[in-house]
This record gives structure tokens, C-alpha cells and sequence, in this order.
């Protein structure tokens, strides 16, 4: 694709805006001029990133060199030897995979297809954690449903059929977000209410709010159910057709074939590099995002770009000589999609020191205009100081907009760290497109934007550089929480 890179403000009209923003009546209104102390580098930061190529040439090695990237696959392994490589190459410090045992689930040949009132190839997607059929396939008439309720009202009419759960996402909305939270459950638990109910199998309108007849996939759970029933997710053109059908009174009778299969546990790494900080290196901010990806697209947005916008954060820094007092460390979370088990696994191998965790920031929501971050901390007093810090150091990124700052919700891979009392932190950006795309084969690079890339990469080196420098840690000193567990996985990534 064409790559319409931003022209970068001038060095001094860029300083002038900044500091007019910094320095306005609500910014000197009970602040404590954290951003004052940083005009400079983070002009510096955004002239060279918002010019830069680098970011964009790694996506391009990433999505085009590698693709998709599930975990416990040759293609994870081959994109986690190429981000060391990579961060190696970019000159950064203690470069490493860390251990971490992952599931391989293994989608295999998959089809679904209809045989009355007429013959039809649906457009369908194994949802990720499933079993298989039996290699005959399985071959029935289709109940349709909108939710639980109406599940429960059928009685024993699911009983060796499928069940296709037709519940329609709702449309972007500005105020409200994307609706995904709601619908995602039947994706999620679809199979243990379908099969509680007799059902062969399930089915689910894709978790998505536009399509071009794209399935999307996405993690499923059985939880503690007795019986286990494939599942899979149609497009949502095929799922109103069905459900169009069914509503005539037409016997839809179909056939699914899987050979998904689990393969146990096996080894994989979470990608760490470290811009060493020159005073207090112990002291770490983290930034990063999922290096694995499902095994359809090729993961641009989920979750390439996020990776990628970290590593060139510390590469911008430190072609520039920008080293802060504290440590930087980006790390790349495996198996995010499918178990969480990088994040989850660098909690427990880090216990000892996250109480030197400055704040961890993520990555997960697609490259898109950046907006800003969120903020979330099991301490709440905490929390609400660092929103109130955040608040005036994102006056720095007013010129690429991104000065939203908002509390609560953060990433599933640092959410394990959360007990230890570590400040989380969202990486915000539009998020009116990003599920057009989610967990789909449309999941590619030409769907990014060169220029969001860089304002995302200037957002993340900036508001890096700061919490790792600034005087003061973020929030104040830590406090942990009493709770033990680390928290559970996020079903709706």
C-alpha cells in the first residue's frame, strides 16, 4: 500500500504548541508542572518519530515476512526469534525469551456446509480452543436463537441439533464504545449453554459489527462441562440467512466438519529488551503488547502493531540518547489469545521485583488515532493520583490528540500484575474500526495506517520516557493488594 507518512512539524512550531498548552490557566490551575520539565524531549521524540520509517518497516517483516502466529506454532517461534533479533540489532539491553508453557491448539481442515432447502458453503471459522467432529462430521437440523432466554424457552427442542446463537453486535458508538463485552459471551460460552441444552454443536454470528461474509474466530471455554461439543462461528450474512430460513419454517439441515485438535502444553517465550535506565535501573516501566496472534490474518492490529509500536519507542529513545532514570523494558506476551499464559508467567517469574514496577502499559486495541489512557490500580487512591499526573503529562501529546485520559480497564497481559499493586495502563486509540478486523483473515497490514504507526509510536515514547524519568514514581509509592490470585483471563480478547 501507498505509505502517506506525516510530514513532521518544524521543531519550533511544535515547542510552541506544546508549551502554550503546558502553560495555559487549566494546566498551571493546581498542577504540579511534571510536563513543564519535558518540553524539549518530547519534541524531540515526536519530530523523530512522526518522520521515521523503522516502525513500519518492522510491521511489514512482522505481518508480511512471518503472518498469523498462534501459539505453540513453527510461525510464533520463527516471530519470536525475529523480535530479538530485531531488538538486538536496535542495540537494546538484556534482550531474551523468557519460558513460558503455552497450549497448541491445532485448527486442521474445517467446513461447514448446508444441504437444505439448498446446497451451500457457509462461511465459517473453528472457534479457537474446540474440539473436533468425528471425520464423518456431524449432520443436523439448525435451532436458532438470540440469547439465553430464548434458549431456555426452546425446552428440549435444541436436542440433536446445532444451536446457532444469532446475537448481533451493535454498531460503534462514540459514547457507549463497541458493544463487543456483551455480545462476546456466546462466542465464549456458547458451547456450554448449546450443549447443557442437548445440542450436537454451535454455532455463532461472528462478534463483529460489519462483514463482508469474514467469520471471526476467537478463544472459546468449556469450563468444568461434562460434554463437549464443537463450536464454530459463521459470518453474519450466513447467520441471518439461517436465521431468515428457519423463521419460513424451512428445515435447515447441515453439516460441520473440524479437526481441531489440543496437543497439550509446550514451550514458548515471552520477548523482553531493556533501555537500561542511568540512575534507578532497578525501577521499570513496562510497555508491550501480544507477539502471538490466531492463525487466520496475519495480526497487524491484533496484536503486531502494538508490539511493534514498543519496540520503536525504546529505538527512538535511544537513537536519540534520551535515557531515562529509570529502565524501560518492552515485553512481548505469548499466548494472549488462547490461555494468557505470558502474562500470567511473567507475574510469577517477576513477583520479587514488581514492587520496583513503575507502571506496565499495553498495547492491545489496534493501530488507530491514538486517544490516550487508561488507568487502573487496586489501590484506588492511587489510582486516582496517577489519572490526575497522566492527566497533565498527556498535555505533551496534544498534538497528535492524544490526551484522553480515562480509570480503569488496562490489557490482559498485565492484569496478573495487578494484586502486586503495579499501576496498569490502557493504550487508548479510536476504536470505531478496530472489530471490523478482529480475529479475522482481514487481520493484515494493509489495513494500517503508516501515519497512525508513528503519532502511536510518539504517544508510547513520550509518556515512557516521562514516568521512567520524572522524579517522582506514578501514583506514589506502591501498596499491595490483599488478594493472592492473579487475575483470571479476559474471555472477550
Amino acid at each position: 500500500m501507498p505509505m502517506p507518512f506525516l510530514q513532521s512539524p518544524s521543531p519550533g512550531l511544535l515547542t510552541a504548541t506544546i508549551l502554550v498548552l503546558v502553560s495555559g490557566p487549566a494546566f498551571a490551575s493546581g498542577g504540579t508542572g511534571i510536563a513543564e520539565q519535558y518540553l524539549d524531549p518530547a519534541r524531540r521524540i515526536m519530530d523523530h518519530s512522526l518522520s521515521s520509517v523503522d516502525g513500519w518497516h518492522k510491521l511489514e517483516e512482522l505481518c508480511d515476512g512471518i503472518g498469523h502466529r498462534l501459539s505453540g506454532s513453527p510461525r510464533l517461534e520463527k516471530a519470536l526469534n525475529w523480535a530479538i533479533a530485531k531488538m538486538k540489532e536496535d542495540g537494546q539491553e538484556n534482550v531474551r525469551g523468557e519460558p513460558v508453557k503455552v497450549p497448541k491448539w491445532v485448527r486442521g481442515r474445517e467446513s461447514l456446509t448446508m444441504h437444505s432447502p439448498q446446497e451451500y458453503d457457509i462461511a465459517m471459522l473453528g472457534l479457537g480452543m474446540s474440539v473436533g467432529t468425528p471425520p464423518e462430521g456431524i449432520t443436523a437440523e439448525v435451532l436458532v436463537v438470540a440469547d439465553e432466554k430464548e434458549l431456555e424457552a426452546a425446552g428440549t427442542a435444541p436436542k440433536g441439533k446445532f444451536v446457532l446463537f444469532n446475537n448481533p453486535m451493535p454498531a460503534y458508538d462514540e459514547a457507549k464504545g463497541s458493544g463487543y463485552g456483551s455480545a462476546v459471551r456466546f462466542r465464549h460460552k456458547g458451547a456450554q449453554l448449546a450443549a447443557a441444552r442437548g445440542a450436537v454443536a454451535c454455532l455463532v454470528r461472528s462478534v463483529t459489527a460489519k462483514s463482508l461474509r469474514t467469520p471471526h474466530t476467537g478463544a472459546m471455554s468449556y469450563g468444568d462441562a461434562g460434554v463437549r461439543i464443537p463450536a464454530a462461528a459463521v459470518s453474519i450474512e450466513d447467520a441471518e440467512m439461517i436465521s431468515r430460513l428457519c423463521r419460513r419454517g424451512e428445515r435447515v439441515r447441515l453439516t460441520l466438519k473440524m479437526e481441531a485438535r489440543d496437543e497439550g502444553m509446550v514451550d514458548s517465550a515471552n520477548v523482553i529488551g531493556e533501555l537500561r535506565g542511568r540512575e534507578k535501573p532497578e525501577e521499570v516501566v513496562v510497555i508491550g503488547g501480544h507477539i502471538d496472534a490466531w492463525d487466520v490474518g496475519h495480526g497487524a492490529h491484533d496484536d503486531g502493531a502494538g508490539c511493534v509500536m514498543a519496540m520503536e519507542a525504546i529505538n527512538v529513545l535511544r537513537k536519540l540518547k534520551l535515557i531515562p532514570r529509570r529502565t524501560i523494558r518492552v515485553v512481548l506476551w505469548t499466548n494472549e489469545e488462547n490461555g494468557l499464559g505470558g502474562g500470567r508467567e511473567y507475574a510469577r517469574a517477576h513477583a520479587a521485583e514488581l514492587d520496583n514496577h513503575i507502571a506496565a502499559i499495553e498495547s492491545d486495541s489496534g493501530c488507530f488515532a491514538p486517544k490516550g489512557f487508561s488507568v487502573e490500580c487496586a489501590d484506588p487512591a492511587r489510582e486516582e493520583l496517577a489519572s490526575r499526573q497522566l492527566a497533565e503529562i498527556v498535555r505533551l501529546l496534544e498534538p497528535i490528540g492524544a490526551t484522553k485520559v480515562s480509570r480503569g480497564g488496562s490489557g490482559a497481559d498485565i492484569s496478573p500484575m495487578k494484586p502486586a499493586g503495579v499501576l496498569l495502563m490502557g493504550f487508548s486509540v479510536d476504536g470505531s474500526r478496530y472489530f471490523d478486523y478482529h480475529h479475522s483473515h482481514a487481520d493484515t497490514l494493509d489495513k494500517v495506517d503508516p501515519k497512525h504507526l508513528q503519532q502511536c509510536v510518539a504517544a508510547m515514547a513520550v509518556t515512557a520516557y516521562v514516568l521512567a524519568d520524572m522524579p517522582d514514581r506514578l501514583g506514589g509509592p506502591p501498596t499491595r493488594s490483599p488478594e493472592n490470585a492473579a487475575a483470571d483471563s479476559h474471555p472477550d480478547h
